[in-house]
């Protein structure tokens, strides 16, 4: 077998294991009788990634091994296994390539799901697939429109998934559950998510590609027909969705300003108080309480929490005290 075949022949390896370990993530997290369920797509979706970027790198004829050192000649020694075979790049060297194909707030995405892997691989963890949802929506979206891009859309698999179907509908109580989730995480899982986001711009953290947000609003009908699809997508520019658009930003207009926690330690570092950071700001909230919502601080917004101003001049005058400490 020439090189060219051997080539071609290993990255379409890569591109169909890539995809059996995509598809397998996601039937996982739909299967009711599975309850380990977050932890196994994170598994299963960070081989699908490292695959599929293999496959690529493959085709740009990229050396994506682990280079032990280089010869005075030129000459490269590769990093191996104890059994000889050589050392692939992991995810996180991927995307940190300059050839890497991935964009900003895809890898984004993904460097939260390697990050929150280092945080569960070593130990069991509980309830922490509804506050993860939104960014596993959008870790399986960046993948289906990525994998088509790179290799063509006969590589999707879009086509191979539906929507996951539901015996209840969500109450009012199970909704306020899902946004209240950082008090039934483990701490160290709430902490590295508080910690991730909180250094994230508000662009980054808004995008669709980190975290994929969708409102939901129960669909009433007067027409034989218009039942059958339980949800209905529309086009952005369609007058419906200007109309939505515009109602949501009257309603954002009336209500009080709000601040991610990286908005509140990013503008006190802006006024001087260089070393009040996100632990500083973290540390801050928990000593005061602030997150109990009679305080009035701030409140919970699709499972984020955001501070009100009233919180800002709180840190404020708190770094004004501390100002030797924070300066």
């Amino acid at each position: 077998m020439s090189r060219v075949r051997r080539v071609g022949s290993i990255k379409n390896e890569l591109i169909q294991k890539s995809r059996e370990a995509a598809l397998s993530a996601v039937q996982v997290f739909n299967n009711p009788l599975i309850t380990f369920k977050s932890e196994i797509f994170i598994v299963n979706m960070h081989i699908a990634w490292t695959y599929l970027l293999h496959a690529y790198y493959r085709g740009q004829k990229t050396e994506y091994r682990y280079v032990k050192s280089i010869s005075p000649s030129g000459r490269k020694k590769f990093d191996t296994t104890k059994s000889g075979a050589h050392k692939y790049w992991g995810l996180e060297d991927c995307l940190n390539s300059a050839e890497s194909p991935v964009d900003k707030d895809t890898s984004n995405n993904l460097r939260f799901l390697i990050g929150l892997r280092h945080e569960i691989e070593h130990q069991m963890t509980t309830r922490i697939d509804d506050a993860l949802s939104a960014r596993f929506q959008a870790c399986c979206l960046n993948y289906n429109t990525l994998i088509k891009s790179l290799f063509g859309d006969e590589y999707g698999i879009d086509k191979h998934l539906s929507f996951s179907l539901q015996f209840t509908s969500l109450s009012e109580e199970q909704i306020t559950t899902l946004d209240s989730y950082k008090d039934i995480l483990p701490g160290h899982v709430s902490k590295f998510m508080e910690n991730y986001d909180g250094n994230l711009s508000t662009e980054e953290f808004n995008s669709p590609k980190y975290a994929y947000r969708v409102l939901f609003t129960q669909k009433t009908v007067n027409r034989p027909g218009q039942a059958d699809k339980v949800i209905e997508f529309i086009p952005a520019e369609s007058e419906i969705a200007k109309g939505m658009n515009k109602e949501y930003v009257v309603v954002k207009d009336r209500e009080k300003p709000k601040y991610s926690a990286g908005e509140i330690w990013r503008k006190m570092q802006a006024e001087g108080y260089k070393k009040f950071n996100v632990a500083q700001h973290t540390k801050l909230w928990q000593q005061k309480e602030a997150k109990n919502p009679s305080k009035g601080y701030g409140t919970m917004v699709v499972k984020t929490w955001y501070w009100y101003e009233n919180w800002l001049e709180v840190v404020r005058q708190h770094c004004k005290s501390n100002k030797r400490r924070y300066s």
